[in-house]
């Protein structure tokens, strides 16, 4: 890497948002543990996506339960739906996931993830 390019590198993270260089270094890690970016998944594929959990909710429908997660890549988000589920077990605000599974979109166009496969990861 030449000079110039090690300066202006230094320079943007210089100016940069915190909020800029958070999801930066999300996109490194989840890059680094061997995700695709959730914004460059294909509808109806098979995928591996690594972030970090946003938000949870415990959404009711019909008489069963939903447990959704907001998980974030630094490229994007996708919501996690574990349908029957109150909970899962070290699933919270600021876990880091490894999450495989068929991604789609529901009718809003919003990203999901029915009942993925998942990993704990290391924060």
């Amino acid at each position: 890497m030449s000079a110039v390019t090690a300066l202006g590198k230094a320079l943007r993270r210089l100016t940069a948002s915190s909020t800029d260089l958070e999801r930066e270094d999300q996109r490194r890690v989840s890059a680094s543990a061997g995700g695709t970016p959730i914004v460059a998944c294909r509808d109806r594929s098979e995928v591996v996506v690594v972030g970090e959990v946003r938000g949870l909710k415990l959404e009711p429908r019909g008489s069963s339960r939903w447990f959704e997660v907001t998980l974030d890549d630094g490229s994007d988000t996708v919501t996690l739906i574990w349908m029957g589920r109150r909970t899962i077990a070290g699933i919270e605000p600021g876990a880091r996931l490894r999450v495989t599974g068929r991604i789609t979109r529901t009718a809003e166009g919003e990203r999901v993830f029915y009942n993925p496969r998942y990993e704990l990861l290391k924060a």
